[in-house]
């Protein structure tokens, strides 16, 4: 049996799965996104590997970080900012929209769950959204746009909060900032309660969010993993695909007419 065929029949596992799941929760990583034109973190050229992660200590006590943090927001949305939901978003969305998933728990902050057409009470972001800013002090909301002009117009400084002169960052969760409380209460109910638990793109590394597919297994849901990487979940799951995540749901769902 080659690669190919193997890859083929567990797409055709997936497709039973798919099929029969009523209250499916996926849970998306980097990897989906990819597709899109939006590099991962870890791999090589990853965003990681060109810009140590401004931590969140750092960010509230240096001004130069926070102008730094901004810096490279605006220089991501210049190389990725018209990135569009690729195939995985739209398989996703689709199965949400026919009730056979009950949401979606993503690590991601690029906003293309919601482009694919999620509705906002289907989607958890566990690590934020980077597509608007939040004043840390007061929770002020802030468009990136006027953000942009502000550091524009100042010469590359982060503005402070018009309301409480607090610092403005993204609404994202940086390494040292706590994750956010009702998020993470959402993420766990749609974990105890799922069927099907599906893994797409992440390499379940972060802590905590990588304890949601042992949850998922341990109340009996099927966890299905699709990575190009192995993951340390793998020898637990019940179907493991290596392989490109559009191509196997495009795979799994157009085998079974989803």
């Amino acid at each position: 049996m080659t690669a190919d065929d193997d890859i083929k029949i567990r797409c055709a596992e997936l497709g039973v799965i798919l099929a029969g799941a009523r209250r499916g929760v996926a849970f998306t990583g980097a990897g989906i996104s990819t597709e899109c034109g939006i590099p991962d973190f870890r791999s090589p050229g990853g965003l990681w590997t060109r810009n140590r992660p401004i931590d969140f200590e750092t960010f509230l006590t240096r001004r130069d970080m926070r102008d730094e943090a901004w810096r490279r927001r605006f220089a991501m949305e210049e190389s990725f900012g018209g990135a569009q939901p690729g195939r995985g978003h739209r398989a996703l969305a689709r199965l949400v929209s026919e009730n056979r998933f009950a949401g979606i728990v993503t690590q991601n902050i690029d906003g293309l769950h919601q482009a694919a057409g999620v509705p906002p009470d289907k989607l958890v972001e566990l690590h934020g959204n980077t597509t608007y800013a939040t004043c840390l002090a007061c929770q002020a909301r802030y468009e990136i746009g006027w953000v942009r002009l502000y550091f524009d117009a100042s010469g590359g400084s982060a503005p402070d909060c018009q309301a409480c002169d607090g610092p403005i960052k993204t609404a994202t969760v940086s390494f040292g900032q706590p994750m956010p409380k009702e998020a993470m209460e959402r993420a766990r109910a749609l974990t105890h309660g799922c069927d099907v638990f599906l893994v797409l793109g992440s390499s379940l590394v972060v802590w905590p969010a990588a304890g949601f597919p042992a949850a998922a297994k341990q109340r009996g849901a099927t966890l299905v993993i699709v990575n190009r990487e192995p993951t340390e979940f793998d020898a637990v799951a019940d179907l493991v695909i290596h392989a490109d995540i559009g191509d196997v749901l495009e795979l799994s769902m157009g085998l079974h007419g989803n």
